[in-house]
């Protein structure tokens, strides 16, 4: 039976249109799922939009809409930026379709009929940016502004459901202590753990109807609706049909929980390494196996600011996916920076980048591997000989690479992969120059050390689009095609490891993968 693999990225607030950190944090849950197909795991990747609360209802109100005409207006960017992103999602949930919305007042009733939920009152500050109550101290120190967004905090002063969080906070410090993968990077984990030694309060879970009419109501009284968190943070499971309901989609992919990795960015770590596991356990349900937060994009040098001239909107990232490619845009955003740290958005680094890494890198490679075949071997793969010392270099790196693929991407270490996709194109490029087999070419009594060093330059490169794949799906099928690597999917095991191109596969010219940038 094949390993189930879950991977999920947060739902987005459809209080304004995708940005670059929407597109980041999507593309990295979009290659895990590819690579973990291609590995033979059975994905499920899921992604969707959080339609309820104050930010959206307020929203709505400004631009004169109603909240669900806003959502649905919305809902429909994030779409189609997924589309030209080549993003593989399985689902899209929207937390206002009736499959989550039914499933969230079961979960808030199961937590009623436990007495995990009581009627209390809440008075303090409110931050509506983050949709997230804050404590006084925390508001004093921030100069009651949000830590956040930098936006005045508003003070309320109601009846309330609350979530006895702190009774589960113990149980959750002794699970993060015993696994040291649930947050990641240890960075955020230590975080985490400092804050929840210094103890926790009830978390607020609902609002009065009267003042916010837009969400799911609550099951035990008409007068409240759920507060966004455990609206929101459910999508991860109602996506799946849990809990039963009675409907058709009662545990229809319930076989993927508990999530293998749940992608965020590190500004909402707290909700799902804390609300979320909490609100788990007194369900009864497994948390999942990590939750990962990455990190900030500035946008050359500077924060972004559409004031500034350096917010990088959906235009934008359509305006630079048109100078490059969509695959190298995703390429870039993973190449980067380290999955976790903050980055730096730079026109200039892109350019060079994509020089460096892609046009004199992986490009070149190809075309040098491919227009040598053509020209020396009728354009089929030759049958290599003993490798000898001068491949040495070659193996060694295709080796490290195939070796430590696997665990790059289950630690969500993108950089790492592609350093070695790139030091294997590296590698033999210079092994191109090193042993000159256009030189060689000119002596009939070099053929078979010609056709080692070529079918080494083809296999080395295929390894690189291989591996390059889940990054560049696109791009790399084009070069595969150009070394008739393709055909019928195989799993990595077999398309990963050296020796999968067969002699005498026939390789065709193309267009150059990556043209240079000037």
């Amino acid at each position: 039976m094949t390993d189930p693999y879950y991977v999920t990225t947060p739902i987005y607030y459809v209080n304004d249109v995708p940005h670059i950190g929407h597109a980041y944090t999507t593309i990295a849950a979009d290659v895990l799922a590819r690579f973990f197909r291609s590995a033979g795991r059975d994905v499920r990747f899921l992604t969707g939009t959080d339609e309820h609360g104050v930010k959206i209802f307020k929203a709505a109100a400004e631009k004169g809409k109603q909240p669900r005409e806003l959502a649905d207006e919305v809902v429909e960017h994030f779409r189609r930026l997924w589309k030209e992103l080549e993003i593989s999602n399985d689902d899209f949930i929207r937390t206002t379709e009736p499959r989550h919305e039914a499933r969230v007042r079961e979960i808030v009733r199961r937590l009623v009929e436990r007495d995990e939920i009581y009627l209390g009152k809440y008075e303090g500050w409110y931050d509506e940016g983050q949709e997230e109550f804050v404590t006084e101290s925390t508001a004093r120190a921030n100069d009651y502004k949000s830590a956040i967004s930098g936006r005045d905090l508003v003070r309320y002063s109601e009846p309330s459901y609350h979530f006895r969080l702190g009774k589960w906070a113990p149980k959750l410090i002794e699970h993060i202590e015993n696994n040291p993968r649930f947050i990641q990077p240890d960075a955020r984990r230590n975080e985490v753990l400092s804050k929840l030694r210094q103890g926790v309060e009830d978390l607020c879970i609902s609002r009065q109807k009267q003042k916010l009419p837009w969400g799911v109501q609550m099951p035990n009284d008409p007068d409240h609706v759920v507060y966004v968190w455990v609206d929101a943070l459910s999508n991860y499971i109602t996506a799946l049909g849990i809990p039963d309901i009675g409907d058709e989609h009662d545990g229809e992919h319930a076989k993927y929980w508990p999530a293998d990795v749940q992608l965020i960015g590190k500004d909402i770590l707290w909700f799902h390494a804390v609300y979320w596991p909490c609100l788990l356990m007194a369900l009864d349900l497994p948390v999942p196996n990590c939750v990962f937060a990455h990190g900030w994009w500035t946008s050359e040098g500077r924060k972004m600011s559409k004031s500034l001239g350096n917010f990088i909107s959906r235009e934008v990232i359509a305006e630079i996916c048109g100078d490059y490619s969509v695959d190298v845009f995703r390429y870039y955003l993973l190449r980067t920076v380290a999955f976790g740290a903050d980055g730096d958005f730079s026109h200039e680094d892109l350019r060079q980048r994509y020089n460096g890494d892609l046009a004199n890198g992986v490009g070149n490679l190809l075309a040098r591997t491919v227009n040598m075949i053509v020209s020396y071997f009728d354009g089929k793969v030759p049958e290599p000989g003993e490798p000898g010392v001068d491949e040495r270099e070659v193996a060694g790196a295709a080796e490290d690479l195939t070796s430590s693929a696997e665990q790059a991407i289950e630690l969500c270490r993108f950089h790492l992969l592609l350093d070695k996709v790139n030091a294997l194109a590296d590698a033999t490029n210079r092994y191109i120059d090193s042993t000159q087999p256009f030189k060689l070419a000119k002596d009939p009594e070099q053929r078979e050390r010609l056709g080692t060093i070529l079918y080494t330059c083809a296999e080395a490169v295929r390894l690189v689009l291989v591996y390059l794949q889940p990054v560049m799906p696109a791009t790399a099928r084009r070069g595969l095609e150009q070394l008739g690597a393709t055909g019928p999917d195989r799993p990595l095991a077999e398309t990963g490891a050296w020796g999968a191109l067969a002699p005498g596969t026939p390789v065709h010219k193309g267009e150059s993968l990556f043209p240079r940038k000037t």
